[in-house]
């Protein structure tokens, strides 16, 4: 140490010096300064050690690879991310935990780097956990070259970033069912038009038919083919949202009881239905026989997952879902939900078929088998419920389908035991006169024709502006009832209501439409309250339909 109190690095060569008989006389000695040679050598020492600090508690998962491509070196990070100890995945290849999809993939990535003398690559893989699991890597690759421009090792660094992209599959996800929803929407439009046409006719034909005989036997396998299309169209409004729901306060616990002999009947004796229903579990605000819809889809795509038989299993309970789990999971908030989940102990999906699932005519059956429409169907039914649906499944491992429902706080509606319907058919008459609005000219036509055949006086315009025209020409008559359509060119049913009620604010209001809007009408606080009629509707439909709004 120096007198200013510096450490310094020395070299210390001593000898003794003796006297003329070989006594020890003293000591000669050299102290020579070595600080500019060690003192580089302890920094270099103190950030070796600092770097080896960083390299282990970085978050990122770092691998050092040698040229035959195994690794030699391991961060903590990477551990974790793969589950594996430094130990194991030492001489290991980096390219065993690449997703089998992904493998050929990375070989030709490695190679056109090397023959290219290429520096670095920035991308994305899939990496598979030591238990099976699978997880998104951001990935950032340099290659160290030495002296002579040949290939020496590889850096290879991973981020997890999972999290981040679920809620990319999610957002894209919920892109293409609006997307989807939005033709799906407008294609079931226009066949409810069509179905209409076809079924009121078909009535009507049925009607006039003196006797039955083989004509009568046409026209009612007419009218179910129509009633099947019919059905194919409302799961399409179900993917566009734009079916109409009845929602009520519902005991999801005994909607589970109540299908329960059901779903054992549909899953045969193979598999075993178990059921953990939370007594204490909440209500929810959902459509019942939709709901009951959603469980029987997930039950039966269960099953064909388990042609071996295997097991089923149900499950309520409360959750509560905090910022952090909205925070990876796209689109939901926090707060107080029922949780549905339904586990099977099936084949599984692998993760291209799992980022699939809810496309709209997506299916792994055969075409006799399915549609592709059900598990879209069950997606929008729970996003108009207002709730959500996640999917957790490995090939091999089965799959539990996750549906979180918002939580109410009000009571259950009981099932109304009083429902009867009327077998016999009855039309109503009346007198009034009504305004026809609907741009679908055969649709028009033959709705028209019914009500005047039940005395009513029908007035017809095939857009809002031409009924405005008609309207202002006939002000000297009375109008008692507007039937307009909500899709129209030029003027809509909202804005033909709007203009209409200014002229006759006494007047009742009926909407049509095969978009199934009945929701969006109530929530629009610059309607008037109108009454709702969905296409396609029957001649019976109509007519009753229409002597009850103008009985209200």
């Amino acid at each position: 140490m120096t007198n200013d109190g510096r450490i310094v690095w020395v070299r210390d060569e001593a000898n003794i010096v003796r006297d003329s008989n070989g006594d020890p006389s003293y000591i000669q000695g050299v102290l020579l300064d070595l600080s500019d040679i060690l003192q580089p050598r302890e920094v270099l020492l103190k950030n070796e050690n600092k770097f080896r600090t960083i390299f282990e508690e970085i978050a990122v998962g770092i691998a050092l690879v040698n040229q035959e491509g195994r690794i030699i070196e391991s961060n903590r990070a990477l551990q974790k991310m793969l589950g594996y100890g430094g130990e194991e995945l030492f001489n290991r290849s980096l390219h065993e935990f690449v997703y089998a999809e992904d493998k050929d993939k990375d070989l030709d990535l490695y190679k056109k780097m090397i023959k290219e003398k290429q520096t670095s690559y920035r991308g994305e893989r899939r990496y598979l956990r030591k238990d099976g699991s699978l997880f998104w890597g951001r990935i950032h690759i340099t290659l160290v070259w030495n002296l002579k421009g040949e290939f020496q090792s590889m850096i290879h660094m991973v981020e997890d970033i999972n999290e981040w992209k679920q809620l990319e599959i999610q957002f894209l996800q919920a892109q293409k069912m609006e997307t989807v929803g939005r033709l799906a929407g407008g294609i079931a439009h226009d066949l409810n038009n069509l179905f209409t046409v076809l079924s009121g006719y078909s009535q009507l034909s049925l009607m006039d038919l003196k006797e039955d005989g083989s004509l009568r036997e046409n026209l009612l396998e007419i009218k179910k083919a129509i009633h099947k299309a019919s059905q194919l169209t409302n799961r399409l409004l179900a993917i566009s949202r734009h079916q109409v729901m009845d929602m009520k306060v519902i005991d999801l616990n005994q909607l589970v009881r109540d299908l329960e002999n059901i779903l054992v009947r549909t899953i045969g004796e193979d598999i075993e239905l178990v059921t953990h229903l939370d007594e204490e579990v909440g209500r929810v605000k959902t459509d019942p026989t939709q709901m009951e819809q959603v469980i029987l889809n997930l039950v039966v795509n269960a099953r064909d997952a388990m042609p071996n038989g295997g097991r089923l299993v149900i499950e309520t309970r409360n959750v509560d879902l905090d910022e952090t789990y909205a925070q990876t999971h796209f689109n939901i908030s926090p707060g107080r939900f029922v949780l549905l989940s339904i586990r099977d102990t099936g084949c599984g999906m692998t993760p291209e078929i799992k980022e699939r699932i809810f496309d709209p005519f997506f299916t792994t059956k055969t075409k006799e088998k399915g549609t592709g429409l059900g598990l879209s169907t069950v997606y929008n039914i729970i996003k108009q419920s207002g709730g959500n649906i996640w999917v957790y499944s490995e090939p091999g491992q089965g799959s539990t389908f996750k549906i979180y429902l918002p939580r109410v706080e009000q009571e259950a509606v009981s099932k109304d035991s009083s429902f009867h319907r009327d077998e016999k058919i009855e039309f109503p008459h009346g007198k009034e006169t009504l305004l026809f609005v609907e741009d679908e000219v055969s649709l028009r036509s033959l709705s028209s024709k019914i009500l005047r055949n039940q005395g009513y006086t029908v007035l017809e315009a095939s857009n809002g502006e031409e009924a405005l025209e008609l309207v202002r020409r006939s002000m000297d008559r009375p109008i008692h009832l507007l039937i307009t359509d909500l899709v129209m060119p030029q003027m809509g049913g909202k804005q033909l209501v709007e203009e209409f009620k200014r002229l006759y604010p006494e007047a009742r209001i009926l909407f049509i439409s095969g978009y199934g809007e009945e929701e969006i009408l109530h929530q629009e606080s610059n309607l008037p309250n109108g009454f709702f009629l969905p296409k396609p509707f029957s001649p019976l439909e109509l007519s009753q339909k229409v002597r009850e709004v103008l009985d209200r």
